[in-house]
């Protein structure tokens, strides 16, 4: 299962980027668990996005687990709306990485 997490800032950009170091590292730990896909910004830097491969048997509290440990949302500055989701088209390719 793949999941998709979108992260809205709740506080302005100067406090959000005091934070950005740890949510880095955070982030890096996920990739390093082969959780985290890819990540980033969004355009304009209103909050960012995740694109998280998950277990099918665990995918509330893989993706709770996820929004719980990040320092953004830790410290208040980023909210999460995590969506579990099933690509058809592209799935062979997702699959791959």
């Amino acid at each position: 299962m793949y999941a998709l997490a979108i992260l809205r800032y709740r506080k302005p950009l100067e406090e959000v980027v005091k934070h950005v170091d740890a949510h880095r590292a955070y982030l890096g730990g996920l990739k390093a668990k082969g959780l985290l896909l890819a990540s980033g910004p969004l355009d304009p830097r209103t909050g960012g996005a995740l694109l998280l491969r998950v277990p099918d048997d665990a995918v509330d509290a893989t993706l709770d687990g996820v929004r719980d440990g990040d320092p953004f949302y830790k410290a208040g500055v980023a909210q999460y709306e995590l969506l579990p989701w099933a690509p058809v088209l592209g799935l062979d390719a997702l699959d791959k990485l």
